[in-house]
C-alpha cells in the first residue's frame, strides 16, 4: 500500500490518497478542500480514484468530497449515520469556520462498526469511534498495520470535544477500546499533524495516561 498525504484547507487537514500497489486502485480519504490540489496529485501519479471515504462530517474533512465525487463519478462512503447532523449543517459550518459558502450534501452510503471496505487487494476494518463527533469512524488495515483515525487521536493529543455532541469521556473510551486495542507497531495516520504509532501514544500521550483527562 502507498499512502500519499495532501494537506488541505487553512487547517492543514491531512487528506490521504490510498493506493493498492498491486492493482493501482486508489481511494481518497477525507478530502476537506482544495480539490485542485488533490486532482493534481492524482493526475501526477496517473491515478483514477474509485471511492471517497470519510471519517467524520467536519467541513475541513469533507469540503471537497462532493466536487470530487461529481468529477470522478464516485460514491461517498461513510461516516456513521450519527454524523448526519453535521452534513445537514454544512452551510452553518462554512460560516462558523470562515470557509466560502457551500450547500449541504450527504454520503452515498453510511458505515457501521464492523463493516469492511476493500481497495484492490487491501481490506480495511471500519470501527466506530465517537467522542470527537458522534458518528466518527476509523479505518484499520491489519496486514500493513496502518490506521486512519481522522480527529480521534493525534501525536501527543486527542480530538476536541467542545463541538456540538462531542464528549470527552466517550472519546477516551473510544481511543482505549478501538485504537489502543491495536498492537504497538500500528502506524496512526491522523487528520492533522505528524504520523505516530500506537505504542508511542500508549506510552507518552498525556490524555490517555490520565494526566489531562
Amino acid at each position: 500500500m502507498k499512502i500519499l498525504t495532501v494537506p488541505v484547507t487553512p487547517f492543514q487537514q491531512n487528506c490521504r490518497i490510498l493506493v493498492c500497489t498491486s492493482s493501482n486502485k486508489a481511494a481518497i480519504v477525507d478530502p476537506g478542500g482544495d480539490a485542485q490540489k488533490i486532482v493534481a496529485t492524482l493526475n501526477e501519479l496517473e491515478l483514477v480514484p474509485e471511492a471517497i471515504w470519510l471519517t467524520h462530517g467536519h467541513l475541513d474533512h469533507v469540503g471537497a468530497a462532493d466536487e470530487l465525487a461529481m468529477a470522478y463519478n464516485l460514491d461517498i462512503i461513510g461516516p456513521h449515520i450519527d454524523e448526519k447532523f453535521w452534513f445537514d449543517a454544512l452551510p452553518q459550518q462554512a460560516q462558523m469556520f470562515g470557509f466560502a459558502p457551500r450547500p449541504a450534501f450527504w454520503p452515498t452510503n453510511w458505515l457501521s462498526h464492523g463493516d469492511t471496505l476493500t481497495l484492490g487487494e487491501l481490506s480495511f476494518e471500519v470501527r466506530h469511534c465517537p467522542g470527537h463527533t458522534p458518528g466518527h469512524v476509523i479505518f484499520v488495515e491489519q496486514t500493513q498495520k496502518q490506521v486512519l483515525v481522522g480527529d480521534v487521536i493525534f501525536k501527543g493529543s486527542i480530538g476536541r470535544t467542545d463541538f456540538p455532541k462531542g464528549d470527552a469521556p466517550t472519546l477516551i473510551a473510544s481511543i482505549k477500546s478501538q485504537v489502543l486495542s491495536l498492537s504497538d507497531d500500528f502506524v496512526i495516520l491522523s487528520g492533522h499533524g505528524e504520523n505516530t504509532t500506537v505504542g508511542h501514544e500508549r506510552a507518552t500521550n498525556p490524555f490517555i495516561s490520565g494526566r489531562f483527562g
